[in-house]
C-alpha cells in the first residue's frame, strides 16, 4: 500500500503540475497559447475556457472525498488530450511535436489506475469491531 501511495502521488503530482501550467497559460491567454490556437484553426475566446477547465480539474483530481469528480476530471483530461493531439495532426504537425502527448495519456493512466488501487485497498480493511 504505502508503495501505491507513493507512486500515485508522483504521477498525481507531475499530471496536476503539467495540467496546472497548461491552465494557467490558457486563462492568461498568452501570446504562445494564441498562436497556437490560431494556427490549428480555433477561436480565442476557448482558450480562458479551456483553462479554467483544467484548473478545475487539478482541484478535482487533488481534493479527496469526490470521487465521481475526480473520475470526470481523469476523464476530461483525456478529452483534452485527445482533442489536441487529434488536431495536430489534422493541421499536419510531425510526430516529434504531438508524440510527447503520450506521456500526459501516462501520466493520467497510471494516477487513474493507481488512485483505484488505493480506494479498493481502502475498502479492503475491515472496519474496527464495535463493542455494542
Amino acid at each position: 500500500m504505502k508503495k501505491t501511495n507513493i507512486f500515485y502521488w508522483i504521477s498525481t503530482g507531475l499530471l496536476a503540475a503539467l495540467m496546472l501550467m497548461s491552465g494557467i497559460s490558457n486563462v492568461m491567454v498568452d501570446a504562445a497559447s494564441v498562436e497556437a490556437f490560431r494556427h490549428l484553426g480555433y477561436p480565442v475566446y476557448l482558450l480562458s475556457f479551456l483553462g479554467i477547465a483544467k484548473l478545475l480539474g487539478v482541484a478535482a483530481i487533488l481534493v479527496p472525498g469526490f470521487p465521481r469528480l475526480r473520475d470526470w476530471a481523469y476523464a476530461g483530461f483525456v478529452f483534452d488530450l485527445s482533442g489536441a493531439m487529434y488536431s495536430l495532426i489534422s493541421v499536419g504537425e510531425p510526430a516529434s511535436v504531438w508524440l510527447p502527448m503520450t506521456i500526459g495519456f501516462l501520466l493520467i493512466a497510471a494516477s487513474y489506475q493507481l488512485n483505484r488501487r488505493r480506494v479498493e485497498a481502502t475498502d479492503a480493511v475491515p472496519a474496527a469491531p464495535s463493542i455494542a
